[in-house]
């Protein structure tokens, strides 16, 4: 009796560690089941998005960016013969076919345009960067070219800083991140995150709020790992995407409360424009300015706000430059873009392919290919 006294109290803390124990494994495999619930639930979810967007004609493309402008500026160290900086806005992106760019000179095009910006910043970060001494090609928009808006050159500048700060982990997350952009379509975070697509929510105009009449459609703004973008055949043929683009264009004329830079204003880009131009220069690099074509309205409207003789005529001749004016060559001055300023895919291939030609036959422009 005794003995079966001293291990009452064994025998009690044993019963309560198995009582215990047996909660935990319960509590356990409850969780593990809601977890395995969860997964499963998460991984049908995103299989049935992925499926649903790419039935409904939606291919892949990448974000345009910190990250992947970083990735093209780290290129432009190749030697002058084997390659070409392009900078600009969106103009150059929509314009310059990469493939057939590459496929005609075997040289390698480095898109570092930004839509919507100034070129100024990148330009000016080129010139202070004694490594570089190769070929670059700018495109001028006069809007964007010559203004100082700070909306206009915010963005280039965080970009360039980025490029200058960025840490291996980024470089790393980089990779990692173009290498899942290129088989899932739904980690386009510039259509389908879910700041968004709330965006696209039809709501009422709020008073005080500010909202644009329509999002830039996603069948206009496709990039592809070169940096550069093409409107889908969906857009080509829809005259209601196309006119909301239009929209969007005259929508921003309107709220624009800065007015062209007067003369004064552009003798001052312009010159600060030829301190960098001679920089470059001077270590041996080319450069070119190009004056890729717009229409319609769009075309009109810029011919009054900017003369040519005030601004392109006058940063030529400033900068001693060549340039390349798309009114100034039969190839090239004949398109028609689908919403005024930008090419597609198919007028983007012939304009590139006269583009080359002009480089190589007026203005002595050196490739590795020489076809």
């Amino acid at each position: 009796m005794f003995f079966f006294n001293c291990l009452q109290p064994v025998l009690d803390r044993y019963i309560q560690i198995s009582y215990v124990v047996n909660l935990f494994v319960m509590t356990a495999n409850h969780f593990a089941k809601a977890a395995l619930c969860a997964g499963i639930f998460i991984v049908v979810f995103f299989i049935s998005w992925e499926v649903y967007l790419r039935k409904n004609g939606v291919g892949v493309a990448y974000d345009d960016d910190k990250p992947l402008w970083a990735h093209k500026r780290a290129m432009v160290y190749e030697p002058k013969a084997e390659a070409t900086v392009l900078i600009g806005s969106s103009r150059n992106k929509y314009d310059i076919d990469i493939a057939t760019w590459s496929a005609l000179t075997n040289d390698h095009p480095i898109q570092l345009a930004i839509a919507g910006n100034s070129p100024l910043p990148v330009l000016d970060n080129l010139a202070n960067d004694k490594n570089f001494k190769g070929k670059l090609m700018i495109d001028v928009t006069e809007g964007l070219f010559f203004t100082t808006s700070p909306h206009s050159l915010n963005d280039p500048k965080e970009r360039v800083n980025y490029y200058k700060e960025q840490t291996p982990a980024q470089r790393f997350g980089f990779y990692v991140n173009a290498a899942l952009e290129s088989k899932l379509v739904m980690l386009n975070k510039d259509f389908y995150s879910l700041n968004v697509l709330f965006n696209q929510l039809p709501l009422k105009k709020r008073k005080g709020v500010f909202a644009l009449p329509c999002e830039c459609p996603r069948d206009f703004i496709e990039v592809n790992f070169e940096r550069q973008n093409i409107m889908s055949q969906k857009f080509l043929v829809d005259t209601t995407l196309q006119n909301q683009v239009k929209g969007l264009w005259g929508f921003y004329e309107k709220i624009n409360t800065e007015p062209p830079a007067d003369v004064h204003k552009a003798d001052s880009i312009i010159a600060t424009v030829k301190l960098a131009v001679d920089k470059i220069r001077s270590r041996g690099g080319e450069v070119i300015f190009v004056r890729t074509p717009s229409s319609g309205p769009y075309w009109e409207g810029e011919q009054h706000a900017f003369p040519r003789v005030k601004y392109w005529d006058k940063l030529l001749a400033a900068t001693t430059s060549p340039g390349i004016h798309f009114t100034d060559y039969d190839e090239i001055n004949h398109f028609v873009c689908p919403e005024f300023s930008h090419l597609s895919q198919q007028d983007a291939i012939i304009f590139t392919t006269a583009l080359v030609k002009i480089l190589r036959e007026k203005h002595g422009w050196v490739f590795k290919k020489n076809v």
